[in-house]
């Protein structure tokens, strides 16, 4: 049973990537592609790479995650730096280009200069992964060639048709960690206090009352991610729609990599019957002639 994955963003809710792969991979399916957009990205590239589920989530519990977002002498503004991460990924990853990975992949950002989406499937693998998780003012653009990219979620929270790119005739399984709509909208926790430089903004913060002014902000951010990623889920299309239940996970939480993991496997079990469909008669002649029936869980 062959099938291409989608995996959306989320921050530390993407360690649930994890466990979805594995699961899928339990039960017989063979993915044969992977797209990413921002954390995302980091576990589709790991796993195009060849590293099992086993060895992605190894990887990822045993890293320090208070260590990820300081910032590097050659950063541009941000509120965080990324110079943990990328220590990370030039330590296991270094000068791989995507012609070296195991299985077709794609990683997605957006151009800050254009505005366009941009499709990272040639190259350094790192630069591409830097990109694609660099949420806008959060953390520092990455620029490529004379590219200035920022998350892919920005404008493709869940790269259907990327995954569908790569491989056109086989199914399209999405994992989506953010929240459907209706649901209170989530602050994002911003980890000042984690570094020296960080304490001294978030008194400051604090004393001018622009806590609550973020708070705010941050909030209706959140509204309108999960109004894109309903959008282009209703565009898009995927086969079936995966949800690890992940909302009380904020974006850079340090979390427990194993347990979050383990809701992937769980959101899996519970979408199989929808997943073994995909692959009846009926369901293979319509997505030859380009028919889509999306399943969401």
């Amino acid at each position: 049973m062959d099938i291409t994955v989608a995996l959306g963003g989320g921050g530390a809710k993407g360690n649930a990537h994890i466990g979805v792969l594995r699961q899928l991979e339990k039960e017989g399916f063979h993915i044969r592609a992977v797209a990413g957009t921002s954390y995302g990205g980091l576990i589709a590239v790991f796993y195009a790479l060849g590293y099992s589920p086993d060895e992605i989530e190894e990887l990822f519990a045993s890293s320090d995650q208070t260590q990820y977002y300081g910032h590097a002498p050659n950063d541009g503004p941000s509120l965080v730096g990324l110079a943990g991460v990328a220590r990370l990924l030039e330590d296991k990853i270094g000068d791989c280009t995507f012609e070296d990975l195991k299985i077709p992949c794609v990683l997605t950002a957006v151009d800050l200069k254009s505005g366009n989406e941009v499709l990272l499937s040639r190259g350094r693998v790192v630069d591409a992964m830097l990109a694609t998780i660099a949420i806008p003012g959060i953390f520092p653009a990455r620029h490529i060639d004379d590219l200035e990219l920022v998350d892919g979620g920005t404008l493709d929270p869940v790269p259907v048709l990327p995954a569908r790119m790569l491989a056109p005739r086989l199914p399209v399984v999405a994992v989506v960690l953010t929240m459907p709509m209706g649901g209170p909208a989530q602050p994002w926790n911003i980890p000042f206090n984690r570094y020296w430089a960080g304490m001294i903004i978030s008194r400051l913060l604090s004393k001018m009352r622009y806590d609550t002014v973020w708070d705010v902000f941050s909030r209706s951010l959140d509204i309108t991610a999960r109004a894109m990623t309903q959008y282009r889920l209703e565009i898009d299309r995927p086969d079936v729609i995966i949800r690890p239940q992940v909302y009380d996970i904020d974006t850079l939480d340090i979390v427990d990599v194993r347990e979050i993991a383990r809701r992937g496997e769980v959101a899996v079990e519970s979408a199989l019957p929808h997943l073994r469909s995909l692959f009846t008669l009926r369901n293979r002649w319509r997505r030859s002639m380009g028919v889509y029936n999306q399943r969401s869980l």
